[in-house]
């Protein structure tokens, strides 16, 4: 079987670096732009059976524990829109795109794989953004547009390319801090790495 890791830094999967394991591993760098352009390019020079994201992210929802690991199951570029008055509206909105224009589901880069029923971790909605901080306007805006379970700076951007190259998938997750809360002494940053790189090992186990 042919997988490829991505993460957007090392920190996020050193563990699993170092362990002997023969997957392709892909280093994209922050951000949307650098994970469409590495991605892409990687799998325009290797046909791949199934590709795994696997990053730390922050949770709007109290019901996720921090350090725990979550497969992502629909993801979308939430700040892809105009603001007027206070409301956020997406390009589906303003009819630019159309809901479910191909990769789009009802607006949402959605991931159907069976896998997601192997693995037995908690699904979750998740939203990518350029930038991500403790702006109280923002993260409001946010979770009464989107409602989402986690941010990330790359998740949509990784749905959407595979989406689009019409590859299996997966996008693990590990929640080290509550959105809005940019003390790193509240984070639980090494646990969220650990347990981030245990549940992929677990996972490409059974694949």
């Amino acid at each position: 079987m042919n997988l490829l890791v991505v993460a957007a830094t090392e920190l996020e999967i050193q563990p699993f670096l170092k362990e002997k394991n023969n997957a392709d591993i892909l280093i994209t760098g922050v951000g949307i732009a650098a994970t469409i352009f590495h991605l892409t390019k990687k799998l325009s020079g290797k046909k791949y059976d199934i590709v795994i994201q696997a990053g730390i992210a922050g949770t709007f929802n109290r019901r996720f524990h921090l350090g725990e690991v979550v497969a992502v199951k629909e993801d979308i570029f939430a700040d892809l829109g105009i603001v007027e008055n206070g409301k956020l509206n997406s390009l589906f909105d303003l009819g630019f795109i159309g809901k479910n224009d191909f990769p789009y589901t009802e607006s949402w880069l959605v991931n159907n794989d069976s896998i997601l029923k192997k693995i037995h971790l908690p699904v979750a909605k998740g939203i990518t953004l350029n930038k991500i901080g403790d702006d109280p306007v923002q993260n409001t805006m946010m979770t009464s547009k989107f409602s989402p379970d986690v941010e990330s700076m790359e998740g949509a951007a990784f749905h959407y390319v595979c989406l689009q190259e019409k590859i299996n998938f997966l996008q693990l997750r590990s929640i080290s801090n509550y959105v809005g809360e940019r003390d790193k002494s509240k984070w639980e940053l090494k646990a969220a790495i650990e347990n981030l790189n245990k549940a992929l090992l677990d996972v490409i186990e059974k694949l």
